[in-house]
C-alpha cells in the first residue's frame, strides 16, 4: 500500500476495518425522553466550556432510542446536554453521553466529539410508565420516569426545537498526550419528520458515580418532561471555534 492508498483509505480507525462507515447517518423510529430540570449554575459554570455561556441553570436529561440507524445498528444513549448560546445564538452543549454499542462510540467520538462513553442504559414502557435507566456495570447512575403520553405537543414546534444548533468540545490528543485539536463542534440534526410528541408528569433522580458524574449537575427542580418519535439525519460539524488556533 502506497502512501497516496493510505490517503485515500484513512476514513476511521482502524485502516482495513473501520469501526463505523462513511455517512450519511439516517435514524428511523429514533425515540427521545427527555427530562428538563433546573441545576445549580456555580455546577453549570464548573463544565461549560467557554465561549459557550448559559442564561437560566438548565439541563435536559435525555435517554434516546436507535432501533434503525445507519452503520450503527440498534442502540441506546443516554446523558445531558445544556441550553446554551454560541455569539447569542441559542443552541445546545452536549455535555456527556452514555451508550452500549461500539460503532456509535467511535464514530461519535471520531467524527464530532461527541463525549461518548460504555455503559448500559434502556428506555421502555412499564406499563402505564416511561422509563428510563441508565447504570454503570451493576449500579444505578440515573432513573428517569414520566407518565406516557399523557397530552400531545406540537409537531411543528418539536421539530424546530430539534433542529436547532448543537454544540461539541472535540479533544483528539497529540503522541505526547498534549491537545492536538482542541475546538467547538457545531451540528444540525436534519430532513427531520417528527412521528409524534407528547409530555407528561416527570420525575430523575441521579446518582454519584466516580467515572459517570451526571450528579454533580444536580437536579434542583424537573420543569418538564418530554417523549418524542422521530426520524432524521444527523449532520456532520463544523469547527466554530478553535482554542489552538494562533
Amino acid at each position: 500500500m502506497n502512501e497516496n492508498e493510505v490517503i485515500s483509505k484513512a476514513f476511521a480507525m482502524p485502516l482495513t476495518s473501520p469501526a463505523f462507515p462513511p455517512g450519511p447517518y439516517r435514524f428511523v423510529n429514533r425515540e427521545f425522553f427527555i427530562i428538563t430540570y433546573r441545576s445549580d449554575p456555580d455546577a453549570l459554570r464548573a463544565v461549560i466550556p467557554a465561549p459557550l455561556e448559559f442564561s437560566e441553570p438548565l439541563v435536559k436529561y435525555e435517554f434516546i432510542r436507535m432501533p434503525d440507524s445507519t452503520g450503527f445498528g440498534d442502540y441506546t444513549e443516554s446523558g445531558q446536554v445544556i441550553p446554551v448560546s454560541f455569539q447569542g445564538k441559542p443552541g445546545s452543549y452536549v455535555h456527556a453521553m452514555y451508550l452500549d454499542c461500539e460503532p456509535p462510540i467511535a464514530g461519535g467520538r471520531e467524527l464530532w466529539g461527541f463525549p461518548k462513553k460504555l455503559a448500559s442504559p434502556i428506555l421502555t414502557i412499564e406499563k402505564d410508565t416511561l422509563v428510563g435507566v441508565l447504570k454503570m456495570g451493576s449500579l444505578p447512575v440515573a432513573v428517569a420516569t414520566m407518565g406516557y403520553k399523557h397530552r400531545a405537543l406540537s409537531l411543528e414546534k418539536t421539530s424546530e426545537s430539534l433542529a436547532s444548533p448543537n454544540y461539541l468540545l472535540k479533544i483528539i490528543p497529540h503522541v505526547d498526550g498534549t491537545p492536538r485539536i482542541c475546538e467547538i463542534v457545531r451540528y444540525f440534526c436534519e430532513d427531520i419528520t417528527v412521528k409524534g410528541a407528547w409530555e407528561g408528569p416527570a420525575a430523575l433522580e441521579l446518582f454519584h458515580h466516580a467515572l459517570a458524574p451526571v450528579a454533580s449537575l444536580p437536579v434542583l427542580e424537573v420543569i418538564s418532561g418530554v417523549h418524542i418519535v422521530s426520524d432524521l439525519t444527523l449532520g456532520l460539524g463544523t469547527v466554530v471555534h478553535d482554542y489552538l488556533a494562533k
